[in-house]
Order: structure tokens, then sequence, then C-alpha cells
């Protein structure tokens, strides 16, 4: 297994890239007049969260790669003040998301430092520097954060005789999905297709190689798929704003 670059595993990772150029039709209509990442959850962009999430643990640059109404973005990001510096990357045609991943990767400052990538859909707060100190203690070219998937369907309770004992809507299952958040070694940069999906070709062969390391989210994971998703997470973080 390919060991880590850095030398110390405290080390913060100081650059990221945010993937925000689909279309996202099944966000619609919210996504009718803006791409995904400007999506309002509880008052706030999707971007805005993911933003102050990145500097609040010391990232200083992200490079963020659109197309769809890369104008709405463009403006919006424009007029932010503070936090992390911005680079807009607009893909003249649609690249896929590996293909993403790869063009916007020639924006970061430094070539030869890993890097974070979010999925401009995924609302998250876990801590990004047990995240890093995991990926570097496992080696390898990439660590996938992983969330717990919760069910759109509602399970039955069954005891053992065929009695129902009650239901629950939405449950969290004991099994993990890739939550769209990433550390990533600059050398995995190349093996992203110029076009495609990393997920059907970089990641299978990275795992046979055994260059992929999971990391297990302990905090708050929300994916915004669906405009049912825009809704309940907008509730998840206006009860977490009460908790405090």
């Amino acid at each position: 297994m390919t060991s880590a670059t850095s030398p110390n595993p405290q080390t913060p990772v100081t650059q990221a890239l945010i993937l925000a150029g689909g279309q996202a039709t099944r966000l619609r209509p919210y996504t009718d007049t803006r791409p995904k990442a400007m999506v309002e959850v509880a008052g706030r962009p999707i971007i805005d969260y993911q933003l102050e999430w990145l500097a609040d643990h010391g990232v200083k640059q992200v490079v963020v790669s659109c197309g769809y109404k890369a104008e709405v973005l463009r403006e919006h990001l424009s007029a932010r003040t503070g936090g992390p510096e911005i680079s807009l990357l607009v893909e003249d045609e649609p690249l896929g998301r590996g293909g993403a991943l790869r063009y916007a990767a020639t924006g970061l400052n430094d070539q030869n430092a890993p890097y974070f990538a979010l999925n401009g859909d995924v609302l998250t707060w876990f801590s990004l520097a047990e995240l890093t100190e995991h990926h570097r203690t496992k080696g390898g070219l990439a660590t996938l954060a992983l969330a717990r998937f919760r069910t759109t369907w509602g399970i039955v309770d069954v005891d053992a005789d065929d009695r129902i004992e009650g239901f629950t809507q939405s449950p969290l299952l004991p099994v993990w999905i890739n939550a769209g958040v990433y550390l990533f070694e600059p050398a995995i940069t190349p093996l992203f297709p110029a076009r495609g999906d990393h997920e059907s070709s970089t990641f299978p062969e990275l795992a046979e190689d055994g260059e992929l390391t999971a990391y297990r989210i302990d905090g708050f994971w929300r994916g915004v798929d669906t405009a049912k998703d825009v809704k309940e997470a907008g509730g998840e973080i206006a009860a977490l704003r009460e908790q405090g």
C-alpha cells in the first residue's frame, strides 16, 4: 500500500474541491434557477455551510467546479467576505464527476499536496482533523468518508410470532454509503478519467490495489438529493441549532 506523503499525521490539509456542476434534476423546482450548491437549506445555500465548515478546519483555498447556472454561483461567491480563497472553474461541457475532479484539481495552488473533495449536495459536520489523521495512519491514495444509510421507507417491527409491534419511519440501517466527502493524495489526480465517473473506474481499481481507506462519520450528515430532502434537512439543522 502506498504510504501517505505527509511526515506528520496532524498537519492540516489546506485545500479542497467542491463539485457543483450537475443540473440536479431531482431537486427541481429548486434548481430551475440555480445550481444544486446554491439551494437554500434552513435559509442558507448549501455551499455556504460547506465553505464555513472547511474554513473552520484550516482550509485556505477552495476550488469550485461548476457548469449549470455557473453565473448564479459566481455572483454569490464574489460577494462573500472572509473564509477561504475561492477559485471558480467552469466546465465548457459536462465532464462527469471523475472528469470534474480531475479538471478542478488543476486549479489547486499546491499540485503536490493532498486535498479534500466534496460533492456539492452534502451537508455535514465532523472532524476533518480526525479524518486526516486516520487517512495518514492507514496510508493509501484516498480516504472516503462513509455515512450510515437512512432508508426512505418505513420499517415494520415484527416479533417471532409475526405480531407487529410498531413502525419506524426512515431509520438508519446498519450499512454504510459513500458520503461524498474525500481526502485525496495528489498522486490520485491523473488516475481520474478525463470524462466519466471515478466511482465506476478509478475507485474500483484502487480498491483492488488496497489504496482506498474508509472513515466512518461520527456526526451530522445529510445528502440533499430531492426536494423532500431540502425540507427534512432544514428541520434537522433547525433542531441542531436549538440544541446549541
